[in-house]
């Protein structure tokens, strides 16, 4: 029996009012829509969109990838989100922007990337 056919789509309850997290690294840009609990109601990142190597970390493909998602979360039913960033990288504001631009109502912006409070003891310097 083949695998993927026995594996059938969990079912997630859409809200009009949801979440929308950016995960920004300095690699790629990962965009996930959610409901108010946190299931994801649809994903993309600039890899799946076809972005290799150093293209992935730039505004360009965030806001690409950002359309992309908004129109699937449009087609689920979300009209509104917040949007929560976690990360350095380049293209947060690009993606923010095409969120809005792409017809979801953004509510509100917070960053949660997470900052040491002297935690870890750092890797060694790099020399080069």
């Amino acid at each position: 029996m083949n695998n993927k056919s026995s594996k059938k789509k969990k079912l997630v309850l859409v809200d009009a009012i949801g979440e929308a997290h950016i995960q920004s690294s300095f690699n790629n840009i990962i965009i996930s829509l959610t409901n108010k609990k946190g299931e994801v109601i649809a994903w993309s990142s600039a890899g799946k969109m076809n972005f290799k190597g150093s293209k992935k970390n730039t505004p360009y493909a965030a806001q690409i990838t950002a359309e992309n998602v908004a129109k699937k979360g449009l087609n689920a039913g979300l009209k509104k989100v917040e949007v929560k960033i976690k990360g350095p990288g380049a293209g947060r504001d690009a993606a923010i922007r095409a969120l809005s631009n792409s017809g979801l109502i953004i509510t509100m912006i917070k960053d949660i990337t997470p900052l040491p409070h002297n935690g870890c003891r750092p890797s060694k310097r790099r020399r080069v």
